[in-house]
């Protein structure tokens, strides 16, 4: 199996919207990073959804694998990444997503039933309205191998 190198980040800074973030990848790229759900739903980063102040103070960690607002709250560079490539369209795109529904002959609901998820967001993620996570994705290539 070939060596996987993880990404690095290159510089961090806060975007125009709430919490989002700018970040340059080590090996070139740039990517605007909605960081919302993260912070959002785990404890650790709530001081970060009462201050956007300490959200703007974000940096590099060391040797560039994560970023840092403070000695407790950091985010690893992988996590980043992941969520780069689900909110890019990379890990599979709306018309993909489509596609496969339809080769499967599935319906929305049926969709929604084999998946987990509700109707609503197999139509969002058709419909591009929400990026489609990675675990969404693999579910989709293993029902088609199945």
């Amino acid at each position: 199996m070939p060596k996987r190198l993880l990404p690095r980040i290159a510089t961090v800074s806060p975007g125009k919207s709430p919490l989002t973030l700018r970040v340059t990848w080590d090996k070139g790229g740039q990517n605007l990073v909605d960081v919302s759900g993260m912070v959002g739903r785990f404890r650790l980063y709530a001081p970060l959804r009462r201050s956007a102040k300490l959200f703007r103070r974000v940096r590099v960690g060391e040797y560039g694998a994560d970023i840092v607002w403070s000695e407790e709250i950091d985010m690893a560079a992988t996590t980043l990444w992941r969520l780069a490539q689900e909110q890019s369209g990379a890990t599979m795109t709306a018309e993909a997503f489509r596609k496969w529904r339809e080769r499967q002959g599935y319906t929305l609901d049926e969709a929604a039933r084999v998946l987990g998820i509700s109707r609503r967001m197999v139509a969002y993620y058709e419909q591009g309205d929400r990026p489609i996570p990675r675990l969404v994705a693999l579910a989709t290539r293993g029902l088609e191998a199945a």
